[in-house]
């Protein structure tokens, strides 16, 4: 399982269960139970037991659970924050893009050769 769930194309549920079990060991490390836990994430042990068994669960859930595992940085370091660059900010007239675009069809997908 460990393998698949560093893979790119993992589904929702083979990660949800990984972390789950991760999630799981890491508190029987610390020597804490689901409902010592539960009760200091702010969470129900129904909802505890359900992350840990690798089934659906709300966002919150999840970061309160890691916020008292201490893992907040982790998951903060998971996403990395985009600077704009300064040479971006200048050919952009300074303003940061708040919207993708799609790309236009032939730009990028083909490689580029002489004609």
């Amino acid at each position: 399982m460990a393998e698949e769930a560093t893979g790119r194309h993992l589904t929702s549920r083979a990660l949800r269960s990984e972390l789950g079990r991760r999630l799981a060991k890491l508190r029987l490390s610390r020597n804490i139970t689901q409902q010592a836990l539960a009760a200091d994430a702010g969470i129900g042990l129904r909802t505890l037991r359900n992350i840990e068994a690798g089934r659906s669960s709300s966002l919150d859930s999840l970061l309160r659970l890691s916020i008292e595992l201490g893992l907040a940085d982790g998951l903060l370091s998971a996403v990395p924050a985009r600077e704009i660059r300064p040479i971006e900010r200048i050919d952009s007239g300074g303003l940061e893009r708040r919207r993708a675009r799609p790309r236009k069809r032939g730009s990028r997908e083909e490689p580029w050769s002489w004609a």
